[in-house]
């Protein structure tokens, strides 16, 4: 199948802070271990209150990792491409497959909440069942996620389906809708806009239900899934630092980015190697700010805290990793 089209929209990026061409976090990496997995494209993790992790490859599966990575097993096989994981109150799991859509996962059973969406990405889960989901784009699947940047045309949307099957978009016009999270105390849902380099805030409760607002904004890299931790913190992953050659071109002739489209992919902007997770506060304030090079883990697009532990996912790595906050 050749590439699609694309039809490129003008926008002028925010100036990348200095802090994006920096290589290191404000203090050390703490040390990273690797976790093999029996596939690639473990591109988000879950981790159960045991301590157990969770995460789906590229091929299909749905594996755990138990507390001490000495044993990996296959739980299911969604048939098609998971991404984001969340728990359902029942105990079972919400699935965000790329191709399928909205899946809960019980045992070997794979039930599909929702579907007809393109790109089907990561989703936060409130206690009552509701589910706030994002759609990254309606232009471009999980298999051309470059051309959704190249082209900056901003048809992602924010989802919510509701305890009884109702689904409703919250909003829409994102720049590649991506990670979902709930604030902890459940007043707001937050959605990554990865091509846009902010997170955008929908008020649930109070006197702004309703309306959206910037969380955090110019982000440094391009942010993919978030999270909230058992620290309370927002917890955002940063697939790669900003890229200069793209931000000098999304306001340039849409003929050019076309053009460049067309090259080879090795010729068009590439992620950078990195491993880079930031943590805020509710309230958008910075907690943690931790990058490293990317030699022997990178592209992080998953991230969980669980009790001080930091568990990392790739779109494209064959492992899991995690660190422990110092």
């Amino acid at each position: 199948m050749g590439r699609p089209r694309i039809r490129p929209v003008l926008w002028t990026p925010p100036v990348a802070p200095a802090r994006s061409r920096a290589t290191t976090g404000t203090r050390p990496l703490p040390p990273l271990r690797r976790i093999e997995l029996p596939g690639a494209g473990p591109e988000d993790v879950l981790v159960a209150p045991s301590g157990e992790a969770y995460t789906g490859l590229a091929d299909g599966r749905i594996l755990r990792v138990d507390a001490d990575a000495t044993r990996i097993e296959t739980i299911a096989d969604t048939g098609g491409r998971p991404l984001g994981l969340e728990w359902l109150p029942d105990g079972t799991l919400l699935v965000c497959d790329a191709y399928r859509g909205l899946l809960r996962v019980a045992g070997q059973s794979v039930e599909v909440l929702s579907e007809g969406h393109v790109f089907c990405n990561n989703a936060a889960v409130a206690p009552d069942g509701t589910v706030y989901f994002s759609d990254s784009s309606t232009r471009f699947g999980v298999d051309n996620w470059r051309a959704d940047l190249i082209e900056h045309s901003a048809t992602g949307r924010l989802l919510v389906r509701t305890p009884g099957g109702k689904v409703e978009t919250l909003l829409s016009g994102l720049a590649m809708a991506n990670g979902v999270a709930l604030t902890p105390d459940g007043s707001a849902v937050l959605v990554a806009e990865t091509g846009a380099y902010r997170i955008t805030r929908l008020w649930l409760s109070g006197p702004r239900a309703g309306s959206s607002d910037t969380f955090v904004d110019n982000l440094p890299g391009f942010p993919d899934n978030i999270s909230t931790g058992t620290d309370g913190l927002i917890w955002v992953t940063q697939a790669s630092r900003r890229d200069a050659a793209l931000d000098r071109l999304l306001p340039r002739s849409p003929a050019l980015r076309q053009l460049v489209w067309a090259l080879p992919q090795r010729l068009q902007p590439q992620p950078q190697r990195t491993v880079w997770v930031l943590a805020y506060r509710p309230d958008g304030t910075l907690v943690h700010d931790l990058q490293g090079p990317g030699t022997h883990y990178h592209l992080v697009t998953g991230v969980r805290e669980h009790h001080g532990r930091v568990w990392l996912g790739s779109l494209t790595e064959t492992a899991l990793a995690h660190l422990t906050l110092r």
